[in-house]
């Protein structure tokens, strides 16, 4: 395993030299949508409607964060399922998404779009929501504010702390932790 300092918008060769198990400090921009904007999402995408941000290198939490307190960016920020945003996340690979934060397991297409568009998903610590919200410097809703805590946001943050789950190997995670155990 190695450790990693990236800035957004990342690159194939930012996502080619990350391994599944690889902890990663994300500086830069990253976006917040959930599964109603997912869908939004990709219904514009299919419309060839324009998109409320560049997709090209984008990174998505999946999150809905609490509201924030008296000069705080934003309130308690922990991740979310990811597998009710897996039948959208292809679509968006395809169009140049390339990482994706949550928690939980991804379904077969979603790591098929990582090896194929070179993608990866990040997996954040659930439970630390509150932590985590303190490496987000700015926050601001930019789609979809109808949706409250589930408005695409556009954040700011430095030294977001994620780990490798999905590689663009195939590689997960999950099934490595299960073998290695297994093993012992």
């Amino acid at each position: 395993m190695a450790e990693y300092r990236l800035k957004t918008p990342l690159t194939d060769e930012d996502v080619e030299k990350l391994k599944a198990g690889d902890i990663v400090y994300l500086t830069g921009t990253i976006y917040t949508a959930r599964d109603a904007a997912h869908k939004r999402l990709v219904d514009l995408i299919e419309k060839g409607e324009p998109l409320p941000f560049d997709l090209k290198g984008a990174v998505i939490y999946y999150v809905g964060p609490t509201p924030p307190k008296p000069g705080e960016p934003i309130g308690s920020a922990g991740p979310t399922t990811s597998y009710r945003m897996d039948s959208y996340a292809p679509i968006l690979i395809e169009h140049g998404q390339k990482g994706m934060i949550g928690k939980g397991k991804r379904n077969e297409a979603v790591r098929e779009a990582c090896k194929k568009y070179k993608a990866v998903y990040f997996g954040a610590t659930g439970g630390a929501g509150a932590l985590l919200s303190q490496r987000i410097k700015n926050a601001e809703i930019i789609a979809y504010p109808e949706l409250g805590p589930e408005a695409i946001r556009k954040l700011e943050v430095e030294d977001f702390p994620v780990v490798v789950v999905n590689d663009c190997y195939g590689n997960d995670l999950y099934e490595q932790g299960r073998a290695q155990w297994e093993q012992e």
